[in-house]
Protein backbone atom coordinates (compact mmCIF):
# COMPACT_ATOMS: atom_id res chain seq x y z
CA UNK A 1 0.00 0.00 0.00
CA UNK A 2 1.58 3.10 -0.90
CA UNK A 3 0.38 6.67 0.06
CA UNK A 4 -0.15 10.04 -2.12
CA UNK A 5 2.35 12.25 -0.86
CA UNK A 6 -0.28 15.25 -0.79
CA UNK A 7 -2.78 13.23 1.01
CA UNK A 8 -5.99 14.15 1.48
CA UNK A 9 -7.15 13.88 4.74
CA UNK A 10 -10.86 14.55 5.98
CA UNK A 11 -11.47 17.07 9.28
CA UNK A 12 -12.78 14.16 11.38
CA UNK A 13 -8.71 12.51 11.20
CA UNK A 14 -6.49 12.71 13.61
CA UNK A 15 -3.11 11.30 14.22
CA UNK A 16 -3.05 10.84 10.27
CA UNK A 17 0.45 9.13 11.18
CA UNK A 18 -1.53 6.59 13.08
CA UNK A 19 -4.33 5.75 10.92
CA UNK A 20 -1.50 4.89 8.39
CA UNK A 21 0.23 2.94 10.44
CA UNK A 22 -3.09 0.56 11.66
CA UNK A 23 -3.95 0.37 7.87
CA UNK A 24 -0.40 -1.19 6.80
CA UNK A 25 -0.32 -3.62 9.64
CA UNK A 26 -4.27 -4.38 9.31
CA UNK A 27 -5.22 -3.07 12.67
CA UNK A 28 -9.12 -2.51 12.68
CA UNK A 29 -10.63 0.95 12.39
CA UNK A 30 -14.25 1.80 12.59
CA UNK A 31 -14.49 5.37 11.06
CA UNK A 32 -11.68 4.99 8.13
CA UNK A 33 -13.04 5.36 4.66
CA UNK A 34 -9.89 5.19 2.11
CA UNK A 35 -9.93 6.80 -1.49
CA UNK A 36 -7.77 4.99 -3.98
CA UNK A 37 -6.82 5.36 -7.50
CA UNK A 38 -8.72 2.47 -9.22
CA UNK A 39 -7.40 -0.30 -11.05
CA UNK A 40 -10.02 -0.46 -13.33
CA UNK A 41 -11.42 2.68 -16.07
CA UNK A 42 -12.77 4.40 -12.85
CA UNK A 43 -10.92 7.01 -11.13
CA UNK A 44 -11.52 6.55 -8.10
CA UNK A 45 -12.40 3.80 -5.44
CA UNK A 46 -14.31 4.71 -2.30
CA UNK A 47 -14.28 1.61 0.80
CA UNK A 48 -14.09 0.84 4.53
CA UNK A 49 -11.10 -0.43 5.68
CA UNK A 50 -12.85 -3.54 6.55
CA UNK A 51 -11.96 -4.61 2.95
CA UNK A 52 -8.85 -4.62 3.41
CA UNK A 53 -9.23 -7.67 5.35
CA UNK A 54 -10.63 -9.65 2.65
CA UNK A 55 -7.51 -11.96 0.98
CA UNK A 56 -8.72 -11.11 -2.77
CA UNK A 57 -7.91 -7.38 -2.14
CA UNK A 58 -4.15 -6.82 -3.17
CA UNK A 59 -3.23 -4.37 -0.82
CA UNK A 60 -0.01 -3.76 -2.56
CA UNK A 61 -1.22 -2.02 -5.47
CA UNK A 62 -3.34 0.34 -3.59
CA UNK A 63 -2.52 3.68 -3.98
CA UNK A 64 -4.20 5.56 -1.12
CA UNK A 65 -5.21 9.59 -2.05
CA UNK A 66 -7.53 10.38 0.48
CA UNK A 67 -8.83 8.89 3.96
CA UNK A 68 -12.05 9.99 5.30
CA UNK A 69 -13.69 9.66 8.85
CA UNK A 70 -17.28 8.77 7.13
CA UNK A 71 -18.71 8.22 3.88
CA UNK A 72 -19.74 11.69 3.39
CA UNK A 73 -16.44 12.75 4.44
CA UNK A 74 -15.03 11.05 1.54
CA UNK A 75 -17.54 12.99 -1.30
CA UNK A 76 -16.32 15.95 0.01
CA UNK A 77 -12.28 14.98 -0.31
CA UNK A 78 -13.18 14.10 -4.05
CA UNK A 79 -15.29 16.99 -4.64
CA UNK A 80 -11.81 18.72 -3.41
CA UNK A 81 -9.82 16.71 -5.81
CA UNK A 82 -12.04 17.59 -8.34
CA UNK A 83 -12.18 21.28 -7.69
CA UNK A 84 -8.16 20.73 -7.51
CA UNK A 85 -8.03 18.98 -11.08
CA UNK A 86 -10.41 21.55 -12.55
CA UNK A 87 -8.52 24.63 -11.75
CA UNK A 88 -4.87 22.68 -12.50
CA UNK A 89 -6.87 22.69 -15.68
CA UNK A 90 -6.88 18.88 -16.60
CA UNK A 91 -10.66 18.94 -16.96
CA UNK A 92 -12.30 16.04 -15.08
CA UNK A 93 -9.85 13.78 -15.00
CA UNK A 94 -8.94 13.65 -11.17
CA UNK A 95 -6.43 9.98 -12.04
CA UNK A 96 -4.73 11.62 -14.62
CA UNK A 97 -4.04 15.17 -12.31
CA UNK A 98 -2.97 13.09 -8.91
CA UNK A 99 -0.56 10.83 -10.60
CA UNK A 100 0.82 14.08 -12.35
CA UNK A 101 1.30 15.73 -9.33
CA UNK A 102 2.49 13.23 -7.61
CA UNK A 103 5.14 12.54 -11.03
CA UNK A 104 6.29 16.38 -10.17
CA UNK A 105 7.36 15.73 -6.84
CA UNK A 106 9.67 12.84 -7.26
CA UNK A 107 10.78 14.87 -10.15
CA UNK A 108 11.41 17.86 -7.80
CA UNK A 109 12.90 15.49 -4.79
CA UNK A 110 10.40 15.78 -2.04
Amino acid sequence: MKFYRRLYVGESIRKVNKVKWKLCVGAGQFQVYLITLSGTTDQLDIFHCAMLKQKHLDRKALYVVGIAGNKGEAYQLVGKMLADTLAAGMGGDIKRYLLSMSAKRKGEGA
